[in-house]
């Protein structure tokens, strides 16, 4: 391992924070662009390149070639006969946007032809450009698409005729997080300021609701909606099934809790775009509220409001003072998603952190008996594509040996099939799902909250094994059944794969989630490591032998953990961090996340955020485990300034028997989302070489040292 690292520009910066000193010495390195930045990036990825291209590495490329050819199918929106979903085959970096027409009969499985509406593998040379998010009109004779470039968030939308099989000539510019919805000859979506209009810090904030008529110059489009004294609040928009409403739901930043608004449409929205008639039906952004669809003046939603869990309820609008009315009350699972379809609720439950699919009548009625749909196994609901009066309902689903597919609803034998067949061919229809074994086990925290995990291997293997431990621990967001073929490299060399359920997810409610957000967020560690020590104490894992693995939020995760308790781990690979829990709210979008975290700002938050910020806690002389920190240069969600910094700093303080600290920066590559198969593939690799590596070399060791 590297005894000494590329040195980093260092400057003394000490700030007083609330009466606390606070050290930044690598401040520098939050400036993408500096001359010493831009340098020491080139030498930390050339020094990760030394270590880590060797022969195995070359041949676990050649393996994830295979294993990543197969199908992967998004939620699908269906349009009466024409069903529109992006799949991408495996042999292609980008998935493509495609037309699938049904047969005639309501629940027929006759299929027509499947035509590319949309490829954009062909933008680019470095197959970088993606679409990220697809909406047909009512009729589906033309689709607004959103493009991607360098994996950002920011997107142009382009609309496309499918009777005439070309783009019209529209192009819609300075969204991010798209939310698109129809209306006659136009459509509604939500954007951000036009750069220039606003100052550079605020070009991440203040979203907006613009109308835009098909052939119009985006310098037409209608303002429909803003709060210019909220910038930090996002908007969502849907359009009822019948046409009659818009629905605008507001939220601020990453959060479920919001404010709904109705607007009512003219009969031309061609004309005026929107009446001047608008109500707002929920205020105060005290609970979440999701929009699943309406007709004839009735709304349907689902909403934690005095329901943890979740329950579904009913506006009608038609009253004076409209208040919700329970449809469907609290269970004891989570509700996760809903939708109508012919007719009916068709919702997701999470039971123990896989999904459940139940059909309810409009009232609340069970339809039929049982009400439970019948799935392939365990695994996860990622969408339901319905609407009110169309009788064709489909899911997409997948589960950790089951790549995402769609599946067709029969509403009245309560059985999912596929309304597809794939390709048998691709690399991961090898992946035979009896081959490996999933269980669900359940484990004391630190406070004694009993967390429950999922575990995947091969059946063969033999306890104790290598360990591969991830979370998230955060926004709400649930950690469920999920297919990544990189897995597989690791469960057929014998390992393990463990998923963490922790407080801060949102897999068991809002109360769930609650518990570990805000000056609760150490619950979300103390999960984790309670994680790992039960898989030590029960035999699960060889002695030095856990890998622990996060993105995102789930970077902070193992950051903190590592930090926190160093010697529980044999390998670290922290992806795309939030380090810097002071100054993560100065960069990209870091604001929409002070919801969760808290902020620097305050007093009292700053001090809880700075007991755990990764960042920070870095102590010197600490023999910290080989740590793989990765980033990427363009990424415009989670500055990678945070990554890089924390990068440097474990490498100025690791101990020499700790290590190696790796950096890799990626670019023309975002947060994730709209990444090529190309450098997917590239990643894996790079993440199972630095795993096979040093976790073995790690566990050799400590089993030295215990004899």
């Amino acid at each position: 391992m590297p005894r000494t690292y590329p040195p980093a520009p260092r400057i003394d910066v000490v700030e007083i924070l609330h009466g606390t000193p606070v050290a930044d010495p690598f401040r520098t390195l939050e400036t993408t662009d500096a001359s010493e930045t831009t340098a020491w990036v080139a030498a930390e990825n050339a020094l990760t390149r030394r270590l880590l291209d060797t022969p195995n590495r070359a041949r676990l490329v050649e393996r994830l070639r295979a294993l990543h050819r197969y199908p992967r199918t998004s939620v699908p929106a269906v349009r009466g006969a024409r069903l529109f979903f992006t799949e991408n085959d495996g042999t292609k970096n980008q998935a493509v946007l495609y037309l699938q027409e049904m047969g005639l009969a309501a629940r027929g499985s006759g299929l027509g032809a499947r035509r590319v509406l949309v490829d954009p593998n062909g933008m680019d040379a470095d197959g970088t450009t993606a679409v990220t998010a697809f909406e047909p009109d009512d009729e589906g004779a033309r689709v607004v698409y959103a493009l991607s470039r360098h994996g950002s968030d920011v997107q142009e939308l382009r609309v496309h005729d499918v009777v005439a099989g070309a783009d019209l000539g529209d192009s819609v510019r300075w969204v991010k997080f798209a939310s698109i919805a129809w209306a006659d000859d136009g459509f509604f979506y939500t954007r951000f300021p036009k750069p220039g209009t606003v100052p550079p810090e605020h070009e991440q904030y203040f979203c907006q609701v613009w109308f835009h008529r098909l052939g119009d110059s985006q310098d037409q489009d209608h303002l429909i909606h803003e709060r210019p004294d909220a910038p930090e609040v996002v908007f969502e928009v849907d359009v009822t099934s019948d046409g009659g409403q818009l629905v605008i739901t507001s939220r601020r930043g990453a959060n479920d809790n919001a404010e709904v608004n109705v607007v009512r449409l003219k009969p031309d929205a061609t004309s005026e775009v929107v009446s001047a008639f608008r109500r707002t039906v929920v205020s105060g952004f005290s609970s979440g509220w999701h929009f699943i669809d309406g007709a004839d003046d009735r709304l349907y939603f689902w909403t934690d409001l005095d329901a943890p869990r979740g329950r579904i309820v009913v506006f009608d609008l038609r009253d004076a003072d409209p208040a919700p009315r329970e449809v469907i009350g609290e269970s004891g699972d989570k509700l996760s998603l809903a939708a109508i379809g012919g007719g009916r609720l068709i919702v997701s439950y999470l039971e123990r952190a896989s999904d459940r699919l139940r059909i309810f009548e409009l009232d609340g009625r069970h339809a039929g008996d049982p009400g439970d749909m019948a799935l392939p196994g365990l695994g996860s609901i990622l969408g339901i594509a319905a609407r009110w009066r169309d009788e064709r309902s489909y899911i997409a689903f997948t589960s950790f040996t089951t790549p995402p597919r769609i599946l067709a609803c029969d509403l009245e034998s309560r059985r999912v099939r596929p309304f597809d067949t794939p390709d048998a061919d691709g690399g991961a229809r090898s992946v035979d799902p009896t081959r490996y074994v999933v269980e669900q086990v359940w484990y004391p925290s630190k406070d004694g909250t009993q967390v429950s995990m999922f575990l995947v291997r091969h059946v063969d293997t033999t306890r104790p094994v290598p360990v591969l431990l991830t979370g998230y621990g955060g926004f709400n967001i649930s950690m469920t059944p999920a297919f990544d073929p990189s897995d597989f490299l690791w469960l057929d060399a014998g390992g393990l794969i463990a998923v963490a359920n922790l407080r801060g997810g949102g897999e068991y409610g809002e109360a769930w989630h609650r518990a570990g957000m805000l000056d609760r967020k150490q619950n979300v560690f103390d999960d984790f490591i309670a994680a790992a020590e039960w898989l030590l104490a029960n035999g699960h894992a060889a002695p030095g032998a856990i890998a622990i693995e996060g993105g995102s939020n789930g970077g902070l995760l193992v950051g903190a953990s590592m930090t926190q308790r160093p010697e529980l781990f044999g390998a670290v690979v922290c992806r795309v961090p939030v380090a810097d829990m002071l100054r993560y709210h100065l960069f990209t979008v870091g604001r929409f996340w002070i919801p969760e975290y808290g902020c620097a700002d305050a007093a009292d938050q700053c001090a809880y955020l700075l007991r755990y910020s990764p960042y920070h806690n870095v102590r010197d002389g600490v023999a910290y485990p080989p740590t793989l920190v990765m980033t990427a240069d363009t990424d415009d969600r989670v500055a990678p300034g945070m990554a890089k910094k924390f990068a440097a700093r474990l490498q100025e303080a690791v101990a020499d028997t700790g290590g190696p600290i790796l950096l890799r920066v990626e670019t023309r590559a975002g947060h994730g989302a709209g990444k090529p198969i190309s450098k997917q593939i590239e990643e894996q690799a790079d993440i199972y070489e630095f795993l096979f590596h040093y976790l073995t070399r790690t566990t050799a060791n400590e089993q030295q040292r215990r004899e």
